[in-house]
């Protein structure tokens, strides 16, 4: 996991507004939204993980996600790409992405 993503973790399990080069966590009534570039990549609850690419389909939006799921306790869930098309793995079954897909 990048630096970057460890500090966004960081932010995220002390519920707290942090941003570094393009990557942001803003706190709102106990909801982490994190952000990459200014697009809503994932909003973070104390019980789900609602995800969104943001309109970037990137390497970058996915390891972001992928680390949010490894922060939260889900290091076997995740966003990966197949053929062109974006994927969920989560609880051994896998999906296709949808924005706005929640999870846990």
């Amino acid at each position: 996991m990048r630096k970057i993503e460890t500090l966004m973790n960081a932010a995220i399990a002390a519920g707290k507004d942090w941003k570094q080069d393009n990557t942001a966590v803003v706190e709102a009534d106990g909801l982490s939204i994190v952000l990459l570039y200014g697009n809503k990549i994932a909003e973070v609850g104390d019980t789900f993980i609602r995800i969104f690419d943001g309109g970037w389909r990137t390497n970058t939006t996915k390891s972001r996600l992928n680390a949010i799921f490894n922060g939260c306790g889900l290091p076997s869930d995740g966003v990966f790409q197949k053929a062109g098309k974006w994927f969920i793995k989560t609880k051994g079954s896998t999906i296709p992405f949808s924005d706005g897909l929640t999870l846990r």
